[in-house]
């Protein structure tokens, strides 16, 4: 079955992370031309920490470097006025209906899916993680046209591949969870700077306003006095393990990690221009900084999964690192919280 798409409509974004990607290249779509990936991760307060006590995920800890999968392309497109339609579904088949329909109208869609049998990804990559983002954008008898944005080009699935991955099983199950712009209204600078400050206070206060210990800037710390726990409690082996739990969840899968904090300082920059304040320029250093230092901690904590460190000492140095990294996050964002923006 051949259903016309308009798909010469569409134009696929390759970006630093799925969800801030599909944000993007939707928004476009729909003439918002201005949207940029740094923008959207900004607007939509995407930058976060968290260690999830007892819980872990792929036989490590529950980390995560970024808000709950979904709220970027939420807050962005509710900062800007944008009517959205989400949908999950308990039927496959009915979730595959409800693709059709769209796909027919020329309407490219988001889709939240798991990775593990993603056929285009390479077999290293592909583990139990279910909050990955794609656009499907048309479809060619039974090939479905995929925009992924970790994804250089654009590929396909089959349905009963697509059908698969939007009804993955385990934690963050995505149920054919299906979502897009639905009306798009005037958007005018004015609109776009509110976006950006709201965007910036609510990531203030998600990074050191957040109750508890384990998340925001403490629950660095927090993850800071697990590590220096691990080889005792753990021994060697397993607490390599859960080092490289850490390594994959920052600089593998879709959590960001260091990465992010290079995208957030990218943000504060577009924010300067955008709000006319040169002062986020400087702070924008910080988390360029912070970044750096997540890729150092990385490399470190790679060498203890590799066996090549593995003494108490190694474990102490990574800690350390980690409350630096705490404290160079936690400075920034009180000066973010100090700059009256708006006023």
């Amino acid at each position: 079955m051949n259903i016309d798409t308009k798909t010469e409509e569409f134009h696929h974004v390759h970006a630093a992370h799925c969800e801030n990607g599909v944000t993007t290249a939707l928004l476009r779509y729909h003439g918002l031309d201005f949207m940029t990936e740094p923008l959207a991760f900004g607007m939509g307060s995407g930058l976060f920490y968290i260690q999830i006590p007892f819980l872990t995920i792929n036989n490590g800890p529950a980390i995560s470097f970024r808000t709950m999968p979904g709220a970027i392309f939420k807050r962005t497109c509710r900062a800007l006025g944008v009517e959205v339609t989400r949908n999950k579904f308990s039927d496959p088949a009915k979730a595959q209906s409800f693709l059709d329909k769209k796909i027919n109208d020329g309407v490219p869609v988001g889709c939240q899916v798991g990775v593990f049998h993603l056929t285009y990804f390479p077999k290293e990559y592909r583990f139990h993680f279910n909050a990955h983002n794609l656009i499907v954008y048309g479809r060619d008898d039974d090939r479905y046209q995929i925009s992924d944005p970790i994804m250089e080009e654009v590929t396909s699935l089959s349905a009963e591949e697509l059908s698969r991955v939007r009804f993955a099983q385990g934690p963050l199950a995505p149920k054919g969870h299906i979502y897009f712009p639905e009306r798009v209204g005037v958007i005018t600078d004015d609109l776009i700077r509110k976006g950006i400050i709201k965007g910036i206070k609510r990531n203030v206060r998600d990074m050191i306003s957040i109750p508890g210990n384990f998340a925001g800037v403490n629950g660095i710390r927090y993850t800071s006095n697990n590590i220096r726990k691990w080889r005792d409690k753990l021994g060697l082996k397993k607490a390599g393990l859960y080092l490289g739990q850490i390594v994959r969840m920052q600089e593998e899968i879709g959590t960001g990690g260091g990465g992010f904090r290079f995208l957030y300082g990218a943000f504060l920059e577009e924010a300067a221009a955008y709000l006319q304040d040169d002062r986020l320029i400087g702070i924008s250093e910080e988390f360029t900084k912070s970044g750096d230092m997540w890729r150092a901690s990385a490399i470190q904590m790679a060498g203890v999964y590799k066996g090549r460190l593995t003494e108490q000492q190694s474990f102490d140095e990574i800690a350390d690192r980690l409350l630096q990294i705490r404290s160079v996050e936690k400075e920034a964002f009180l000066k973010l919280s100090k700059l009256n923006l708006g006023k």
